[in-house]
C-alpha cells in the first residue's frame, strides 16, 4: 500500500485562510511565494542561514524555507504583508524608513518580521548569548545595541546595513505598539 505524498491543506496567513494542495516536501517558504503570490518573504539561502525567509508562526521568529507547509497547518502566520495594519504601519516598520534600515531591501521583510518577534521573547524575558544576568526572576535585560546584534544575528543583510538596523529596533522598542503610523496622513503631508 503506497502512502500519499501530498495533502490538502488550510494555512492561516495574515488573518485568512488559505486552502491548498501541497505535495509533503514543499516549505512554507515555497506555499508562500509559488502557491499564494505572498512574495514580501524572500528566498535567501534557502538553507536557514540568512533569514531573509523569517516569518511569524504563532508569534514565533521561523524560518520559512525550513519548515514544512504542512507542519504549519492551523498555525497562524504573520508574513511581512500581515505586519501593516490597513494604512497603519507597524512601529518596527516606521522605524526602519525613519532611519534607513535597509539599502537593496532584499532582507528587510524578514529582518521585520524577526525583529517583531525578537522584541516579544525579550519582553517574555528570553535571554540571548550577549544577556549579564540570564535568571528568570532578573527580568528582561537591558535591549542595548549589543543585545539586539545578538538577537538578530540570524539575520544577515549582505548590504551591511547593520548600524541602522540596530537603531531601528531600538527605536521600535522604544515606540508605543498600540500607536501604529497612519501611512495615509503621511502621503497626504508630502503631498501638500
Amino acid at each position: 500500500m503506497a502512502l500519499s505524498t501530498s495533502s490538502v491543506i488550510t494555512l492561516h496567513i495574515n488573518g485568512e485562510k488559505h486552502t491548498l494542495p501541497v505535495d509533503h516536501r514543499t516549505t512554507l517558504l515555497d506555499a508562500l511565494r509559488e502557491r499564494l503570490d505572498l512574495t514580501g518573504t524572500k528566498k535567501g539561502c534557502d538553507q536557514g542561514q540568512c533569514g531573509a525567509c523569517t516569518v511569524l508562526v504563532d508569534g514565533r521568529r521561523t524560518v520559512a524555507c525550513l519548515q514544512f507547509a504542512v507542519a504549519a497547518e492551523g498555525r497562524e502566520i504573520t508574513t511581512i504583508e500581515g505586519v501593516v495594519d490597513g494604512d497603519h504601519l507597524h512601529p518596527m516598520q516606521q522605524a526602519f524608513l525613519e532611519l534607513d534600515g535597509y539599502q537593496c531591501g532584499y532582507c528587510t521583510p524578514g529582518q521585520i518580521c524577526s525583529a517583531i518577534g525578537m522584541l516579544s521573547e525579550h519582553a517574555a524575558g528570553w535571554p540571548s548569548a550577549a544577556s549579564a544576568d540570564v535568571r528568570p526572576e532578573a527580568g528582561p535585560p537591558p535591549l542595548t545595541p549589543d543585545e539586539i546584534r545578538e538577537r538578530m544575528s540570524g539575520n544577515l543583510c549582505r548590504c551591511s546595513a547593520y548600524t541602522s538596523i540596530v537603531e531601528a529596533v531600538a527605536r521600535a522598542a522604544e515606540a508605543d505598539a498600540s500607536s501604529p503610523v497612519d501611512v495615509s496622513a503621511q502621503s497626504r503631508e508630502a503631498a501638500a
